[in-house]
């Protein structure tokens, strides 16, 4: 399409809706190519119109009849092309949404379908686009069930933690995995579906996800504060046989909830110190007190 932009009746970052006039081009030129392609069609039309009876007659050659058939069918193409090029001089959202800045001013000259206009970001529903860590994915298919859950169409539910640590007031569904990873990244890219009517979710916006609808039976798990971290390796205190602190090396999963599933490292029953670690020494001992904010939770795993 090529042509001077005459009007661009909307404003830039408003709401706009399907339909709606985003530009207006000179329609000089395509409106006269609609005019004369509109004509040939017409006299076309008359001309089979014509013929069509007489060779019954055998009043005009079979041959006659097919050419003009040809010739209305050409004709009918061009207008119709024509008509789509008149129409395409009014430029209109193809999608409701927030239209953005313009490209190109009233004045300018559209050469083509490489100018951009405008862009349109569709803000209700919304996608949210996370792409868990390698590990993650390992440790899911290695689970039968975890791996039949992270399929489009599943129950898994998608929550998001926005920036300020809150969390949206409703939940998303898994509606597209990438059936191979990212070169670049070496990630596979997962998409959830989110209404959005209070435009709470941006375009363009960072968040955190997390993953509910995971279950692992039989697993031990503590209170995310128990977990240390020093020199490269995860380690808990626990009170042992007279009461008497020791640190233990662990190895944590996911997460679930406020909850670090762990892995290796504790059996059933060991005692974990989760408030007041700073105080305690490996070797001292302690008077334990049970916590008792310590109940399980259904598991939820965090991921970008």
């Amino acid at each position: 399409m090529d042509g001077i932009i005459q009007e661009r009746p909307f404003t830039e970052g408003q709401l706009v809706k399907q339909g709606q006039i985003l530009y207006q081009l000179d329609p000089v030129k395509y409106e006269a190519a609609f005019h004369s392609a509109e004509a040939r069609f017409q006299n076309a039309k008359l001309r089979l119109e014509r013929l069509e009876p007489l060779v019954e007659k055998h009043a005009v050659a079979q041959q006659d009849v097919d050419n003009a058939r040809s010739e209305y069918e050409a004709t009918q193409a061009a207008l119709a092309q024509a008509k789509k090029d008149f129409d395409d001089t009014v430029v209109r959202a193809e999608m409701a949404g927030r239209v953005g800045r313009t490209e190109l001013e009233v004045g300018a000259r559209v050469t083509g379908p490489a100018n951009l206009l405008t862009t349109i970001d569709r803000l209700d529903p919304v996608y949210v686009v996370f792409r868990p860590s390698s590990e993650q994915l390992l440790a899911w298919n290695s689970d039968p069930a975890a791996r039949s859950l992270v399929r489009p169409g599943s129950g898994l539910s998608v929550e998001v933690v926005l920036p300020d640590g809150s969390t949206l007031p409703r939940k998303g569904r898994l509606d597209f995995v990438a059936p191979s990873l990212d070169p670049s990244s070496g990630t596979q890219e997962f998409r959830a579906t989110f209404a959005n009517g209070d435009r709470m979710l941006l375009p363009g916006q960072f968040a955190r996800v997390r993953l509910t609808g995971f279950a692992r039976g039989d697993a031990l798990a503590v209170p995310v504060r128990a977990v240390q971290t020093a020199l490269g390796r995860q380690f808990v205190y626990v009170v042992g046989a007279g009461d008497t602190v020791k640190a233990r090396d662990v190895q944590t999963g996911p997460w679930s909830g406020s909850l670090w599933i762990i892995d290796q490292g504790l059996s059933a029953g060991d005692r974990v110190i989760v408030d007041g670690v700073q105080k305690v020494m490996p070797g001292r001992t302690a008077r334990p007190v049970a916590l008792g904010d310590s109940a399980g939770a259904p598991e939820k795993r965090e991921g970008r």
